[in-house]
């Protein structure tokens, strides 16, 4: 299953469901290099990419941080939000000028838990992009860290 199948909004999200979603956005744009979130510290907002893109990356003790993914539009940055305890389980950087629409992840939880039906469309597209990552994260540490690579035909 590709990245844009099961990342973006666009064709994860009933158009309902997304619209919902929409209108408790707001623009944000951030300059290349710029941190989003940090591994371990408390997830509160999320984004929807709307240009540019943003590396996830992982940390690995004595050194740098390991570059799990690249997103680029209309796909989600950051689902830690959703699930307690809300702590970032990786970290973000923009590699290119972003813009993006950002969320406030305890009103988009409100709204999830106000209508049940929003939830569940909202849980079954972070799930398919945390099966993802996951994947992505095997992959890409065993590319990086074991002896023969992770075997996968890229």
């Amino acid at each position: 299953m590709s990245a844009s199948t099961t990342t973006t909004m666009l064709r994860a999200l009933p158009a309902d469901r997304r619209e919902q979603l929409l209108r408790v956005a707001r623009e944000v744009s951030f300059a290349e290099g710029t941190r989003l979130f940090e591994e371990g510290r408390h997830a509160d907002r999320f984004w929807i990419i709307r240009t540019g893109t943003v590396a996830l990356d992982l940390r690995v003790p004595g050194r740098r941080p390991a570059v799990i993914e690249i997103l680029g539009h209309n796909e989600l940055v950051g689902w830690s939000w959703l699930f307690a305890p809300h702590i970032w389980h990786l970290g973000a950087e923009a590699t290119s000028p972003v813009r993006a629409y950002e969320f406030d992840a305890e009103e988009v939880r409100t709204l999830c838990a106000d209508d049940p039906g929003l939830g569940m469309a909202v849980a079954r597209w972070a799930g398919g992009i945390i099966g993802h990552r996951l994947q992505s994260a095997r992959t890409r540490l065993l590319d990086l860290y074991a002896p023969y690579g992770s075997g996968s035909a890229r």
